[in-house]
């Protein structure tokens, strides 16, 4: 068994900061570099290029990226561990082993783990007696079955780690957890057993701190944001590992950015529900019993973290097909600029009610003043400029059309002072709801391949 492990955070979502996985294992020291390239959307995405293009379906940013790792996470014996495998792990192997070869690689070991993509099995489960209702309505999903787009399971660390030890030297998940990544080299290096509930808390709880990349180190940091330094070339955190389940968030020495218990705590209160009860496949982590303290100079030491047994379900990631909406912006410069975006508001809510257009919704934001904090933004003077934006949403792709071509219009028939006007007219554009279930673990299980090439 290994003292210690090194696991650097590389991605923390598809089009992250695209140097950061090289910098991760060109400056230092690292066992293992995690890539998590999943969102619940991005799902729903990849399955509408894979309808497309039966060879599409994964993150594509991940090839050119091995390309440019392949020799070094050889020379250094560095292991990967990604969701990159989208909808199509089977294809994204493919495409990193024609990498390789024209790299002249030889033998290298990549596994994928299948079976979480579900869409195929809807009927099949339904007539199972699973309702696959969902979580926060309670609706039934035979509501919007016919315009489901993509349905996938949230498998935890134990099929990554099983294709660790069956030699992979890549790991190409489907939607896996974003802990579990982290959490599964771990479980494999130092041989925790599945119901050592406070070391997969405590691995857990790492997962979930790189899981955003640079957000632990410094990025997004809401407090004293201008000490951060050198965000320009930050560094991504990197979890040092213990078999006791100590572990160490810290970053390369020389790379921007820093650690320390406020940006780590930051991180920690990121998605997060009952913080008692941080529900994975692996485990339920409490984060009430994280201990954290400053370990050096970006250094931070957490331990006492409790774990508790995991549920008998996993989480399924759904998204459907509901409607449609389009957005178009107007610029109103100074005087009056505020009221000037009022107005023209008005006038385009008039008109399109003069044409008896319906829409489920219809949003105004006045961009630079109140589009982030709505009805709580402070009252504003005579500001330079505003963008007035207004969204529609609704099931009527024609009146959603429609709406786009009400617009321009106000350029000349409504308050003056119009600029920035480009992009000509706003176009129907399909709205995408994400759907979250649970199913039983006894009816869907994962497939782990390791094959060399």
């Amino acid at each position: 068994m290994k003292p210690l492990i090194r696991i650097a955070s590389g991605q923390g979502f598809w089009g992250d900061l695209q140097r950061a996985p090289y910098d991760q294992v060109t400056k230092g020291p690292v066992d293992y570099l995690v890539l998590d390239y999943l969102a619940e959307v991005t799902m729903s995405i990849m399955q509408k290029q894979k309808k497309r293009d039966p060879a599409l379906g994964y993150a594509k940013d991940f090839i050119p990226l091995m390309q440019e790792l392949l020799p070094i996470l050889a020379e250094h014996q560095i292991r990967v561990v990604t969701n990159a495998g989208g909808v199509n792990p089977l294809a994204c192997r493919d495409a990193v082993f024609t990498v390789a070869q024209k790299l002249g690689i030889r033998d290298l070991a990549v596994g994928v783990v299948l079976g979480d993509d579900i869409l195929p099995r809807l009927t099949e489960l339904h007539r199972l007696g699973i309702p696959l209702e969902n979580m926060e309505t309670g609706e039934k999903l035979s509501t919007v079955m016919d315009r489901v787009l993509s349905a996938n399971v949230y498998f935890g660390a134990a099929p990554v780690v099983e294709a660790l030890a069956g030699g992979a030297q890549i790991v190409i998940t489907g939607r896996t957890t974003d802990t579990g990544l982290t959490l599964a080299p771990m479980v494999y290096e130092f041989g925790w057993s599945g119901d050592a509930w406070d070391l997969l808390a405590a691995g857990t709880v790492a997962g979930h701190i790189l899981e955003c990349g640079g957000q632990a180190s410094g990025g997004n940091f809401s407090g004293d944001w201008r000490s951060v330094p050198d965000l320009a070339h930050i560094g991504f955190p990197i979890a040092e590992a213990h078999p006791s389940g100590e572990i160490v968030i810290t970053k390369h020495g020389g790379t921007g950015g820093k650690v320390t218990v406020q940006t780590v705590k930051e991180q920690l209160l990121y998605e997060i529900g009952n913080p008692v009860s941080y529900i994975t496949p692996d485990c339920i982590a409490d984060f009430t019993s994280i201990h954290l303290a400053e370990d050096g100079a970006d250094r931070v030491k957490m331990w006492g973290v409790k774990g508790r047994p995991s549920t008998d379900f996993f989480k399924v990631s759904m998204a459907y097909r509901d409607g449609y909406t389009a957005v178009g912006t107007l610029t109103y410069a100074w005087p009056d600029a505020i009221e000037k975006a009022r107005a023209a508001d008005r006038i385009l809510r008039t008109r399109l009610h003069d044409l008896g257009l319906r829409f489920d919704e219809v949003r105004t934001e006045l961009l630079g003043y109140d589009s982030c904090l709505g009805p709580l933004a402070r009252p504003a003077g005579d500001v330079n400029e505003v963008v007035l934006r207004v969204g529609v949403r609704g099931n009527d792709a024609h009146a959603v059309e429609r709406f786009g071509m009400e617009i321009a219009p106000l350029i000349l028939t409504g308050p003056p002072s119009v600029t920035g006007f480009a992009g000509g007219r706003p176009k129907p554009s399909e709205v995408i709801t994400f759907w979250a279930a649970l199913v039983p673990k006894n009816v869907v299980h994962p497939e782990i391949i390791v094959e060399s090439r």
